[in-house]
């Protein structure tokens, strides 16, 4: 088997198995390569089967470094060849993963973007909620910002993923895992009023009546990721505003309210989908944040020797 034949059945396994995006998919594909041309580039292996030692891939990182890429691009370039190599381990193409106990740069922390209360309630206030899409965008902010989804999961969220009774969604998140995310009254009392009505009316718009995606764009095809973004940054505009604003910032709010607001961080850890707690321990340092200004505007003693300072 080629080299390129192995990296497109990688890949189908990440289609087919992992259940992972387009993108990512793509950005797995384009990591191999790259990582391929530099072996023979270098005359360092004949192959991707062919790696040796831990010098080959120490090598690449010194590479990779030269190239003054960040180190978060580093990171998941290395992450992409480690999963690839731990594959061919379990498909016994080769017998050990030198890839495995390499080190990577160490990534810095980086505080998540937020955006502000009142920069949110001002989106809320914009959207028209006598007009099948903007009683659309209403559910679409609700659902970014009031179950924290990532805007994947709100693309592919269906119909029948939602539980009226229980308030909650079932949300088919990264690698195929599974959640339930929870739904506030008013959203889930919206959602099922936009389901009955409007989604019909945008829905015979488009050529494919049996899509069952709860949120389509206005000619009635699936929404995308890129026209959810569209879409905010459509209500930024009407509000007359600059400020900017993605899916991923409103699910950075959605879980540093939670925290703020006294939910525990193992409850946030389920809501949000993520595997280890330590990724959601990032928002316990903006949490923080909102508490040493509250108490630097609250405290009398914090207040005067800022006076002095000023």
């Amino acid at each position: 088997m080629s080299d390129n034949e192995l990296i497109e059945e990688f890949v189908n396994y990440l289609y087919s198995v992992k259940n992972y995006s387009v993108n990512t998919q793509q950005s797995y594909r384009n990591d191999l390569v790259e990582f391929l041309n530099f072996i023979k580039t270098e005359k360092m292996a004949a192959g991707l089967l062919k790696i040796r030692n831990e010098r080959i891939c120490k090598n690449y990182i010194s590479y990779l470094s030269n190239q003054n890429l960040k180190s978060t691009s580093i990171h998941r370039k290395l992450s992409s060849l480690n999963s690839f190599y731990d594959y061919l381990v379990k498909q016994e193409l080769i017998d050990v993963n030198y890839f495995k106990n390499v080190s990577s740069p160490k990534i810095p922390k980086r505080l998540p973007k937020m955006i502000k209360g009142e920069e949110i309630q001002m989106l809320f206030d914009i959207c028209d909620l006598n007009n099948k899409l903007g009683y659309r965008n209403y559910c679409i902010l609700g659902c970014l910002y009031g179950c924290g989804l990532r805007v994947s999961e709100l693309c592919n969220m269906q119909i029948k993923d939602i539980d009226f009774n229980e308030r909650v969604i079932k949300i088919h998140g990264k690698g195929s895992k599974e959640r339930y995310v929870v739904m506030y009254e008013e959203l889930s009392n919206m959602l099922k009023h936009y389901i009955s009505t409007f989604r019909l009316d945008i829905l015979y718009n488009g050529d494919n009546k049996e899509i069952r995606n709860v949120f389509l764009n206005k000619n009635g095809g699936k929404l995308s990721r890129v026209g959810v973004r569209k879409i905010l940054d459509g209500l930024v505009k009407r509000c007359n505003e600059t400020f900017h604003i993605s899916p991923h910032m409103l699910r950075h709010s959605f879980a540093t309210a939670l925290l703020n607001n006294g939910a525990d961080m193992r409850s946030v850890q389920e809501l949000l989908g993520h595997e280890s707690l330590s990724t959601t321990q990032i928002y316990t340092h903006v949490s923080f944040e909102t508490i040493r200004s509250s108490y630097e505007i609250a405290h009398p003693r914090a207040n005067k020797i800022k006076e002095r300072k000023e």
